[in-house]
């Protein structure tokens, strides 16, 4: 291809300098470098930085039971963190404030730099659309084929119903294969979702969650209901992800050692109420066990209920503290 340019222009004379005006020129240029460089970098360095922000956020469910009790937490860009606490500390709440299920009684929840309790309509959905859900029990469409669960996935941002997976347009279609390429599973596209194994129907519920581009994913006890190897593949397979999309990844865990290994930042709750929040870089064995204390305050036996499941809602059987 032959470059297209102004034939005038280059034979056109350089404009003459003197040094005084070379001199004052180069000092100005730097300035202006330093202005629009220097400090706008570090403005929005600062601003992207932080994903979600919690500022002093109580949830009141009335009759004294309080989901969460002035807290006051921040969730950096592309990291991950785990919540960990026993059923009823109130992880769950905590989860549905960041994607508006749920609204704070007091304080602000801002997102990816929106003031959730304040959208309404357009607004919102506009908001979820970036954040992605995953959950403990897959919530996928059993008779579906596994490639269709995918593609509903874009269903936030296509117009109209969608009955079959023709309906998807080609170019959806052609993006949920490689969404279930991402997760290892594209030779299994046309299975029914019912006949995968706990494993392999998480994967698909990730896969699901990319459809959206999230910058945001939330994921509520997604390993609770499966095997110990399971759970660490899961696990291993957001970490990945999270690394390559710079993917803010909060999620609820019962199990501390998958939060040591797989989470940057370990967050404890206890009735409402952050009785931890740390690192995981350098934990030991021992450390852990203490976690499990500083958690649940009732010594290092294990967190949680066998079931997995958490609510600070008393809407679903768990209670907050009075």
């Amino acid at each position: 291809m032959i470059p297209i340019s102004n034939p005038s222009a280059r034979s056109a004379p350089p404009p003459t300098q003197t040094p005084a005006t070379a001199s004052t020129d180069r000092t100005s240029t730097l300035s202006a470098q330093n202005t629009t460089l220097d400090r706008p970098a570090r403005h929005l360095d600062s601003a992207s930085r932080t994903a979600v922000r919690l500022q002093d956020v109580t949830k009141d469910f009335g009759g004294g039971v309080l989901g969460l009790d002035d807290v006051s937490l921040e969730f950096d860009t592309g990291t991950i963190t785990a919540l960990l606490g026993l059923s009823g500390s109130g992880k769950s709440t905590l989860l549905r404030h960041l994607n508006g299920l749920q609204r704070p009684s007091a304080g602000t929840v801002s997102v990816l730099g929106h003031d959730v309790a304040s959208l309404r309509g357009d607004s919102l959905r506009s908001l979820r659309r970036e954040i992605g859900v995953i959950f403990q029990h897959f919530n996928l469409i059993g008779p579906m084929s596994v490639l269709e669960n995918v593609c509903t996935g874009r269903l936030g941002s296509l117009k109209g119903p969608r009955l079959s997976l023709m309906m998807y347009p080609k170019a959806v279609r052609h993006e949920a294969l490689d969404k279930l390429d991402r997760v290892g599973l594209a030779d299994r596209a046309f299975q029914r979702a019912d006949t995968l194994s706990g494993g392999q129907q998480q994967r698909v519920a990730i896969a699901r969650a990319l459809m959206q581009h999230p910058r945001i994913l939330l994921a509520d006890e997604p390993v609770a209901s499966l095997d110990p190897v399971s759970a660490r593949g899961v696990m291993s397979l957001l970490q990945e992800i999270s690394a390559e999309n710079r993917l803010t990844v909060v999620t609820s865990l019962h199990q501390v050692q998958l939060a040591i290994d797989f989470a940057e930042r370990i967050v404890g709750l206890r009735s409402g109420r952050v009785v931890l929040d740390q690192s995981t870089e350098g934990l030991d064995a021992a450390e852990a066990s203490q976690i499990y204390t500083s958690v649940s305050g009732i010594g290092p036996t294990g967190l949680g209920s066998p079931d997995g499941q958490d609510d600070g809602d008393p809407d679903h059987g768990h209670g907050g503290h009075a």
